[in-house]
């Protein structure tokens, strides 16, 4: 019976991604037998049985055929999923145990015994695939929202293609309830958008022009135009399909030990077993049928289905629960890990503000205007990616203000950039950039008052000296305060790493409620703060959105990606992805992990208790066949069932 949990590549084998079931046709439109297959034959084994049992006075030779029939036609899948584990793997698995146990039955005249052990063991597997398949519903529905077509809207003629066909930079016509079928940007309409399957808002979204939309969201009253920023294989919905496809796969340590230890426990079985049939009747004086008899049960009560399952099922369940809230965990093991954890840090820019800062103050020098002296800020930092760049282009574009484009632009990562400007080089960057020579008394004094008030400074300078002053303030965000003071109601540390500059940090930390903070950090620099943590405290997650966030998610023993906001490269290495950026779902997460650990240990521990307590009963009260193999079968329905609690 549980094959399915043997190894990795035997699980994806049998619990396939959405889109393999879609190839395969274990869906709704696929054909009647590979639909309910399984069940049809536990079933018709049960007939056959009960019709045995009702001749078997009147004509034997009839009961046993019937008997045998129900051994063949209850018995193949898991007969053969033994085989198959036998001869590729060259180990001995469940599957062929009950086989032997029953063949075993059969062989000394407990006909009704046998066919009843492979009836409820074919009857508990298609439990267990109905169970597997109700875990992974929600998940394999977002195939269902994949756009096959799009509407491509091009010199005022509408045309029909499929959306491999769609190109960046294209406008697409979504109608009123249509799917949208491009991540993009608003160019014209407004509309309300259901993006319940990407983010786990059950409320739709107005969309109106400049606004973001994704794939696979559901279009409301209004006709939007949208102009399409990602390719087909690169959209957010694609990629929650890829990363549901790594949740599917991937193994916690738990399930990978039980398995090696099945392993080991299986052979054990089998030459216990083999003892139990040889020595009693010398040592004890058993009957050779009595011995076999007991052996038999033993055999069936002994194997570990219900160990073995106690895992896997209750971990997809939580992903399945996780994903319709829009938290998107990469696998069980990170549930695992999430669930002991002892420290959350979290990236500021982006993750606890906005992301989005704005221009605050300017401060001219060397005889420049305001004007002139952004239009020079916004001139060198057009070419950069980095939020408070694009804050200063931003400002000089609403205030009117053309800009130019600098030649050798030179990235200094975690300070700032340097660029060749008319002639003249530049750098625009933290104060800590700036040689000492050029900090005037007045300068230091402006750039101390900004930072207390809680604003990120930066100072542009030529070969003369300080040129100018911007001071940008990011706004925290709603959900910050509420998020942070439930992880410490969970006695949870909470820490902030950022580059930003240690007053500003401080600033940001007292109103968001941190205690920790770790302020003018490089990436690397991140990456050896989070090591120190994991030291110190133990299990740490690290909540971050940008490329520079990367390699210290890859280094938490949790790393937690905004979905939404967040860079591919923050995306890829993140092991928990939230896909509203909602950081109020983090203790939502956490709970689920500790949720999750307590039903598998309750598994487990039941797991345990019944073995023992049939072994026991079989030597000691001697236990009938029948009643072992609903105790056996029995307890393993349970811990599935337990586990499907966690889909609540």
């Amino acid at each position: 019976m549980i094959s399915s949990f043997n190894t990795t590549d035997s699980y994806v084998k049998d619990n396939p991604s959405p889109q393999e079931n879609a190839a395969s046709g274990k869906r709704k439109d696929a054909p009647w037998l590979q639909r309910y297959g399984e069940a049809a034959a536990a079933l018709a084994s049960g007939i056959l049985i009960a019709a045995a049992w009702s001749i078997e006075q009147f004509s034997h030779p009839w009961a046993v055929a019937l008997y045998l029939l129900a051994f063949v036609v209850g018995g193949y899948v898991k007969t053969k999923e033994g085989l198959q584990t036998l001869f590729q793997e060259r180990d001995l698995d469940v599957n062929l145990l009950m086989v032997f146990a029953a063949i075993g039955a059969a062989s000394i005249g407990y006909w009704t015994e046998g066919a009843v052990l492979i009836f409820i063991f074919s009857l508990s597997g298609a439990l267990e695939s109905y169970t597997m398949a109700r875990s992974h519903r929600d998940i394999a529905a977002l195939m269902d929202l994949k756009p096959e077509t799009a509407v491509l809207y091009r010199d005022g003629e509408e045309t029909t293609v499929a959306i491999e066909q769609l190109e960046v930079g294209d406008i697409v016509l979504v109608k009123p309830g249509e799917r949208i079928p491009a991540d993009g940007t608003v160019t014209e309409g407004a509309s309300a958008v259901n993006q319940a399957s990407i983010t786990g808002e059950s409320i739709p979204v107005d969309k109106s022009s400049g606004d973001e939309v994704f794939a696979g969201t559901l279009n409301g009253p209004g006709a939007l135009f949208v102009q399409v920023s990602q390719t087909s294989e690169s959209t957010l919905f694609a990629k929650i399909i890829r990363l549901v496809q790594e949740a599917q796969s991937e193994m916690p340590a738990s399930q990978r030990f039980i398995e090696r230890f099945e392993r080991i426990y299986a052979r054990s079985i089998v030459l216990v077993t083999l003892l139990l049939i040889l020595l009693p009747p010398f040592l004890l004086q058993w009957s050779w049928n009595d011995t076999f008899y007991k052996a038999m049960v033993f055999l069936v009560v002994a194997s570990p289905c219900a160990l073995v399952a106690s895992i896997m099922p209750a971990m997809l369940s939580a992903i399945s629960n996780g994903a319709r809230k829009g938290l998107l965990f990469k696998g069980g093991a990170h549930l695992e890990h999430l669930a002991q954890t002892k420290v959350i840090a979290f990236d500021k820019t982006g993750t606890l503000t906005s992301g989005r800062p704005q221009v605050t103050d300017l401060i001219a020098c060397q005889g420049y205007g305001e004007t002139e002296m952004l239009r020079l800020a916004a001139s060198i930092e057009s070419l950069s990616e980095h939020p408070l760049a694009k804050a200063i282009v931003q400002t000089a574009k609403e205030r009117g203000i053309e800009t130019d484009r600098p030649t050798e632009l030179t990235s200094l990562t975690g300070w700032g950039v340097q660029a060749e400007l008319h002639g003249e080089v530049w750098k625009i960057g933290k104060p800590t950039l700036m040689e000492e020579s050029m900090m005037t008394q007045d300068i230091r004094t402006a750039v101390h008052r900004l930072e207390e008030q809680g604003k990120t400074v930066v100072l542009m300078a030529n070969t003369r000296g300080i040129a100018g002053v911007i001071a940008l303030q990011d706004s925290i965000r709603t959900q910050a305060k509420a998020a942070i003071a439930e992880l410490r109601k969970k006695g949870i540390k909470v820490a902030m790493l950022t580059g930003d500059q240690q007053r500003t940090a401080r600033a940001i930390a007292d109103e968001a409620g941190i205690d920790l903070v770790y302020a003018e950090l490089l990436p690397e620099d991140k990456v050896n703060r989070v090591k120190e943590l994991k030291q110190t405290y133990g299990n740490v997650a690290m909540v971050g959105d940008g490329v520079n966030d990367a390699p210290a998610l890859a280094t938490a023993t949790v790393g937690i990606a905004m979905g939404a906001a967040g860079s591919d490269a923050a995306l890829e290495t993140a092991d928990l992805v939230l896909m509203n950026d909602d950081i109020e779902k983090i203790a939502a997460a956490i709970t689920l992990g500790q949720r999750t650990r307590r039903i598998v240990k309750q598994n487990i521990v039941f797991a345990i208790s019944v073995i023992a307590l049939l072994i026991c009963a079989n030597f000691l009260e001697g236990l009938a066949l029948p009643l072992g193999v609903v105790g056996h079968e029995g307890s393993t329905i349970l811990v599935i069932l337990n586990g499907l609690r966690l889909l609540r």
